[in-house]
This record gives C-alpha cells, sequence and structure tokens, in this order.
C-alpha cells in the first residue's frame, strides 16, 4: 500500500468566522539582503534566475586585493602567448620540426577527417579568441586547473557584473567588460556584410538563455547579433562574390551570416545540426567562426607538455623565459596517462611514488590515500571532459575505486587519453548569501574557483570579468552547483564581502 501522509488535525466547523489574527509588520530589510534582493531582481529580468535557482548570491563581489588584480591582468597576455605557442607547437610536429608524439598525443581519438580539416592552410594561424582558465587561490598563490576555449559563463559573469556594477561596485573588468570585450573580436573584421550568429547546440542547451542574454546585449551595442540554434541555419549556394553562404532565421526575419562564434563542443559534431554545412561556408571564406575547429587547441593534456623536459627549450624560445617559468609556477604539474610499456631504463619525468620514480602507471594503483593527492580526468574530446563531469580526485575515493579509475584511465587511451595532474588545495574563504529557504542572510566557508574571461582583438588581451564560484568547503571538484555562491569578482572590500577564512 501506498504511503500516505498522515492528515492534519481535525478543525471543528464553525458557522461564524474566526477573526484575522495580527501579522505582525516585517522587519525592515538591511543593506546585505537589499542587494541580494536587487541581485536577483536584475537576474530574473534578464532570464537567468528562476524561483528555483541553482546557485547562491551574495550581497557583495568576491575580493581581489591589488597583487590579485595584477596577476589576473598580466595573466591574459600570457596565456595568449601559450595558446600560439601551442598551435605552432602542434605544427611543427606535424612538419618534424618538433617530436613527431607531440601531435601524435594531441590527435589520439580524433576523427581522420576533423584533423584533415582543422590543418588546412587557410586556418593554420586561428585560435581561440576568448580564453578562459580556471584558477585556484591556495595558501601559497594561484594554480590554473584548466584552459576552457569553448567557456559557459560569459552570459552569467556579464549579468552578474552588470547587476553589481549598477549597485555601486568596483567591478574587474567594469560593468559591461563582458560585453565590451565579446563586441570586439567580431567589431571591425574584414568579412561579407551579415550578421554573428551564436550558434548554441542540444548538448549545450543549459547555456542558451545566458547566450540569448549576451545577444540582446550586442544589438544594444550596436553589433547585430542573435543567438540561434544549428537548426536556425540555411546554406546558399549562391556563388555572387559578396553574397554570404549562409543565413540565419532569427526573430527579426533571415539574416546573413558573416561570423559565427561556436558554443558547441567538436567530440558532438555528428550531433549538430547542419555542421558540415557551417564547415564548408567557413572553409570558403564565406564566414569566420571562432572558436576554430581546432580538436588539439581544446586538450587539457596540453599542461603536460608545458612541463616535459624535452620541450623545455621550445617553450622558453616560444614565450620568453619569464612567461615560460611563470606559466609553469602557476600550472600544475601534469602527465599524459599512457599505457604503453617503457623501455628498461626509462621512467616517467618526475613522477615519483613515496620518493621513488615511476616507470609504469599501474604502479600507482597501491598508492595510500595519503600518496593519492592529485586529479585524474580526460583531457578532451568526450563528453565527460566538460563540467567537471569526469573528474576523479584520488584522495577522495577508497583504494580499490582508485584502482578502478586509474585502470579506466589506461584502457581509454586510444579514444580518450586522461591526464594525472597535482592537486592543490584552495584555501578557504568566509562568504555571506541570501538563503531562499529562510529568507535571511547566512554565511559559509568555502573555496573559490575564479574564472577571468579574456577576449582578444588583434593582438590586444581584453580582460572582459571574472567570475567567482565559491563551493562549501567539504567539496573537492570545484563547480556551478545549488550550494555555490556565484559572484564577479572586484578589487574594493566592502562590509559583509568574501574575507580569508581564519
Amino acid at each position: 500500500m501506498a504511503h500516505v501522509p498522515a492528515a492534519g488535525p481535525v478543525i471543528p466547523h464553525c458557522s461564524v468566522p474566526a477573526a484575522p489574527s495580527a501579522v505582525p509588520p516585517a522587519p525592515p530589510l538591511c543593506e546585505e539582503s537589499r542587494r541580494c534582493l536587487s541581485v536577483q531582481h536584475a537576474l530574473h529580468a534578464a532570464g537567468l534566475f528562476d524561483s528555483t535557482p541553482a546557485w547562491r548570491v551574495s550581497p557583495v563581489p568576491f575580493p581581489l586585493t591589488a597583487r590579485d588584480l595584477a596577476f589576473f591582468e598580466t595573466l591574459g597576455p600570457r596565456l595568449w602567448s601559450f595558446s600560439k605557442a601551442l598551435n605552432r607547437l602542434y605544427l611543427d610536429s606535424l612538419k618534424g620540426r618538433q617530436p613527431f608524439w607531440v601531435h601524435q598525443y594531441l590527435d589520439q581519438g580524433k576523427p581522420e577527417a576533423l584533423l584533415e580539416y582543422a590543418r588546412m592552410k587557410r586556418f593554420r594561424e586561428a585560435v581561440p579568441l576568448v580564453i578562459r582558465p580556471d584558477v585556484i587561490p591556495t595558501e601559497t598563490g594561484m594554480m590554473i586547473t584548466e584552459l576552457d576555449s569553448v567557456p559557459g559563463g560569459i552570459g552569467m559573469t556579464g549579468s552578474l557584473s552588470s547587476a553589481y556594477g549598477a549597485l555601486g561596485d568596483t567591478l574587474a573588468g567594469g560593468p559591461d567588460g563582458m560585453i565590451d570585450g565579446f563586441a570586439k573580436l567580431f567589431h571591425g573584421r574584414s568579412g561579407n556584410a551579415g550578421c554573428l550568429a551564436i550558434v548554441v547546440s542540444d548538448e549545450a542547451e543549459d547555456y542558451r538563455n545566458e547566450m540569448d542574454w549576451v545577444a540582446g546585449r550586442l544589438r544594444a551595442s550596436g553589433l547585430d547579433a542573435y543567438c540561434v540554434h544549428p537548426r536556425d541555419l540555411r546554406f546558399s549556394e549562391d556563388d555572387e562574390a559578396l553574397s554570404p553562404a549562409l543565413f540565419a532565421h532569427t526573430p527579426s526575419g533571415e539574416r546573413p551570416v558573416s561570423h559565427v562564434y561556436r558554443f558547441f563542443e567538436l567530440f558532438d559534431l555528428d550531433n549538430v545540426p547542419k555542421s558540415e554545412l557551417l564547415m564548408y561556408s567557413a572553409k570558403k571564406g564565406r564566414v569566420s567562426v571562432t572558436p576554430p575547429y581546432k580538436p588539439w587547441m581544446e586538450e587539457k593534456l596540453a599542461f603536460a607538455l608545458l612541463h616535459h623536459p624535452m620541450l623545455e627549450r621550445y617553450w622558453a624560445d616560444a614565450l620568453g623565459a619569464d612567461v615560460f617559468d611563470g606559466l609553469r609556477e602557476v600550472m600544475p604539474r601534469t602527465w599524459i596517462v599512457d599505457p604503453r610499456p617503457l623501455p628498461p631504463s626509462a621512467i616517467i619525468p618526475d613522477l615519483r611514488l613515496d620518493g621513488k620514480a615511476v616507470s609504469d602507471w599501474r604502479q600507482l594503483a597501491h598508492a595510500t590515500q595519503k600518496q593519492r593527492h592529485c586529479v585524474l580526468k580526460p583531457s578532451g574530446f568526450s563528453e565527460l571532459a566538460w563540467g567537471s563531469r569526469g573528474v576523479v580526485v584520488g584522495h577522495d575515493i577508497p583504494q580499490s575505486a582508485w584502482a578502478a579509475k586509474l585502470e579506466h584511465a589506461l584502457d581509454s587511451f586510444s579514444s580518450t587519453p586522461y591526464v594525472f595532474q597535482a592537486f592543490h588545495k584552495g584555501r578557504s574563504y568566509e562568504m555571506t548569501y541570501w538563503d531562499e529557504r529562510t529568507g535571511q542572510l547566512a554565511s559559509m566557508e568555502g573555496r573559490a574557483r575564479l574564472s577571468p574571461y579574456y577576449f582578444v582583438s588583434g593582438d590586444e588581451v581584453t580582460l572582459g570579468g571574472i567570475l567567482a564560484t565559491v563551493c562549501p568547503k567539504d567539496k573537492k571538484v570545484l563547480h556551478g552547483m545549488r550550494d555555490a555562491i556565484l559572484a564577479p569578482c572586484a578589487l574594493r572590500l566592502r562590509s559583509g564581502q568574501a574575507l580569508p577564512a581564519g
């Protein structure tokens, strides 16, 4: 029998209506509460916040010291140099100027047709124009866990910056930095007359509202932009030189397209309608597409290449000694989980277990919890490689489960290579948020992931904004979740703003 909830107390019928009980007036809201509700109202108006919020709102932005802000302002140009150097390293590896195994690692598991397309001369110098690292503030400094070339959160960070900017906060990148930075990617770029189409696939559906908000703000800034589904695209066989070959169905009617912002993952191409037509249009020069169709630019194992001793000379020459050393300090040690046997005299460079060199990944299967302060995750080109879906924190699971995860990573090498990365614990912050359940302010001790967004126009790298995701301190993997606080970053400290715990 199904369980039936117990009924409440029976109230006898009374023919005389009971006098309404006096309801005391609600106490006036404090400034911090009013700020939270103001931010919620702004996000709700933007279509990015509903009655069942997927995250928490803080009354104030996340604080940055002057030193923190200086770090983020110099990080963008360094990562831009790294992106260009990574692209050159791959192409030089194909030509035999660099070790052949570089492109072999980066090509592992990719369809040959996609690789042939990506290597075309027309796209040789193309690299992603939006760069978003995920940065963890630790007790000893900042650590970058990975780079995202197709990042979500552009609209969320932009709307949060706008909402807090309206309250008088001085934000990293400014209240309109995200929209201004995104617009610079396309203003003044050569191409046929047409609009910008932000193409969002089914797999990225969770981000459609925020990218639709971005498109609306871009139109308000004077850029003809629309957020569309791949099904909304139409290809034309018109061969006139100045006639765009691609059109998009928009709320304003059918519009010719000259630029496309690709908001879908390359591993999902088979499920993206009309993806071949979009690629053909880019191949013929009828539209520009960013991020480019270059799977090697979307691999987490790029961190392993930066730390590989055999590539040290290349990176030092390509980046300059200062940038190279600086990136090695903030990009954690990373290794490619390669199951192939090594010669008896060989070891995995700089990987040690209990002080001893490691020559076989299976030696790590028996590592103790204390020895497993590491992260195991797919490098890229997989539905598990984004959104923290495939991340395994070594010291967060039992030894038997760790051994099974490691074996799975080794078995997946041919289709989805995994990386093994040193784990760096984030520092603790005390942060205030609006508790929807109680209708009051509450506090939480958590750890932060800071995600700066850099926009590249020519060789100018602009910091558009920084999104802080503060998760409860017991969470090992930091990402957007119901219990997380999302806020833009600001330099100025205000009463109640996040402060380092302890």
